[in-house]
């Protein structure tokens, strides 16, 4: 059987937008579907194109024997000498078909195969062409809306702008010019899914990239972009080189460039700043439009900071609803707290954040102070880090363990014990607190502990690790002492045993008098 197919083909490739090759593998699937929907499998046909691909025929192969039972894939002797005399029994013999005698059913079968066929080919270099086209600008037209989501079309397909991907300043009508982002590109059952943005970080960045020649051809470099759609967004960037300006770049000539920027986001206000890599500057750079006066870093290991600015620009730096640093906290990755020298000087803050603190106002007293291990330089940070995790964090609590429970830790050796000793030996000054010193000296005046005959004893409060977490010393036997104490906060009974109350846990320590 020959078919002149040649016009059937031209006729896929101009319609369906594919290839000649692709067309001519949808005619063979369609009379090979044709023919598995009439015998029950294919596995002996096979579809022959001429060479100039007008004529197609299909032919199926079949052993010729003596005595057939599966005519679909044996021929009798006789039968195959009639087309081939010289056939002898046991050879295969190709035999041509005509489609239509496979009947009404295998022909329909081979139809929705055909459709089922293209209609896959399409979505495949449907599929093929946009996902390159991710995270790229693309220009559409609004097409209907539907439960707030805009249906764009696209020219070739339609995409889709969810609700949560536009920005509420924008209002479009039917055949509005949409321009967007192709935020994502998936196939599903039903076909080809488009997803497109107007909100995404992203659609800022390939806007800048059409209006700003240094950012397309990387002279200046786009580090971090945060957004809140509709209301600001902050873009941190900088540049390779020591003569190009990123931020006069990005803002152009008498703000040329910024404002065909914000022309497109609808009026969204945009801060550009320089990337910094040392934190304290790029924190201060991000509260813009706000002026910082001082950069503290409460917790580096934490990424905690504090902003201090001026009572006038307290507004501007925390910005409406805390707008403006909250986008400040993304851009730079820090929770970052906002406030007045005032405000600053009444918080109760650690060691670290205190120097920073003294060198604001003038004051050198905490400089140069180290509390924990980790803050040791040349420390070896997985021992730093074990100790943590068993609640020794500070230099003291490690002062103060002695090796056998420092051992018992699991992964600590005595060689890395003994190495931070000698570390702290060299680097870290134990400074001592005279006035306890005189408090409990031996030879002072008037001894915290008298133990002679005769003396009285009293509970008060322990200020502070007032005995450095020893034990205090127990008078003789033989001394007579009042069995009755309480504790001064809650009233509860308490011995000279005890450090702490085992009521309310306060801190005890025990003063005698004659």
């Amino acid at each position: 059987m020959a078919t002149d197919v040649r016009e059937a083909i031209l006729q896929l490739v101009q319609d369906r937008n594919i290839s000649e090759d692709l067309a001519v593998k949808i005619v063979e699937d369609t009379l090979l579907s044709a023919y598995r929907k009439k015998f029950g499998s294919d596995e002996n046909a096979e579809v022959r194109f001429d060479d100039d691909k007008n004529c197609v025929s299909i032919l199926a192969r079949k052993q010729i024997v003596d005595g057939v039972y599966n005519p679909a894939s044996e021929i009798e002797l006789e039968d195959a000498r009639t087309l081939n005399p010289e056939a002898e029994e046991g050879d295969e013999i190709l035999i041509e078909l005509d489609p239509k005698d496979f009947g009404r059913m295998a022909i329909a079968s081979a139809k929705q195969t055909a459709t089922k066929s293209i209609r896959d080919i399409r979505k495949d270099s449907l599929y093929a062409e946009y996902k390159d086209k991710e995270g790229e600008i693309i220009i559409g037209y609004y097409q209907r809306e539907r439960n707030g989501t805009i249906f764009v079309d696209l020219g070739k397909i339609e995409g889709v702008l969810p609700k949560k991907f536009q920005s509420p300043r924008e209002i479009y009508h039917v055949n509005d010019r949409i321009k967007a982002l192709i935020y994502r590109v998936e196939k599903n059952e039903t076909g080809l899914s488009i997803v497109l943005s107007r909100g995404h970080p992203d659609f800022v960045r390939a806007i800048f990239e059409l209006e700003v020649p240094e950012i397309y051809d990387k002279t200046v470099e786009i580090h971090k972009i945060v957004r809140e759609p509709g209301y600001r967004t902050k873009l941190a960037v900088f540049s390779s080189r020591d003569d190009v300006d990123p931020v006069g770049a990005c803002v152009g000539l008498k703000g040329v460039r910024i404002q065909a920027v914000i022309r497109e986001l609808e009026g969204e206000k945009i801060d550009v700043l320089k990337y910094d890599p040392d934190p304290q500057h790029f924190i201060k750079n991000a509260m813009s439009p706000a002026e910082v006066r001082e950069v503290v870093i409460l917790d580096e290991a934490k990424h905690k900071a504090l902003a201090i600015v001026s009572e006038s620009q307290l507004s501007l730096a925390i910005g409406k609803q805390g707008l403006n640093v909250r986008l400040a906290n993304r851009l730079v990755d820090w929770e970052i707290d906002v406030k007045t020298p005032a405000q600053f000087e009444e918080m109760d803050i650690t060691s670290e954040p205190r120097a920073a603190a003294s060198r604001l106002f003038g004051d050198s007293e905490y400089e140069d102070e180290i509390s924990t291990i980790s803050e040791l330089p040349g420390v070896d940070e997985a021992v730093a880090a074990l100790l943590a995790q068993n609640d020794i964090e500070y230099i003291e609590d490690f002062i103060n363990s002695d090796d056998e429970k420092l051992l018992e830790f699991e992964g600590l050796e005595k060689a890395q014990i003994d190495a931070l000793r000698n570390l702290i030996d060299e680097l870290v000054e134990v400074k001592i607190d005279e006035s306890d010193d005189e408090e409990f000296a031996p030879d002072s005046d008037v001894p915290a502990w008298d133990t002679s005959s005769g003396a009285a004893v009293e509970a008060v409060e322990s200020g502070g690790g007032h005995w450095d977490g020893a034990v205090p010393p127990q008078p003789a036997p033989d001394e007579e002492i009042d069995e009755d104490l309480v504790c001064p906060e809650c009233g509860a009974k308490v011995t000279t045993d005890m450090t702490s109350c085992p009521a309310c846990g306060i801190g005890l320590s025990f003063e005698y008098e004659e």
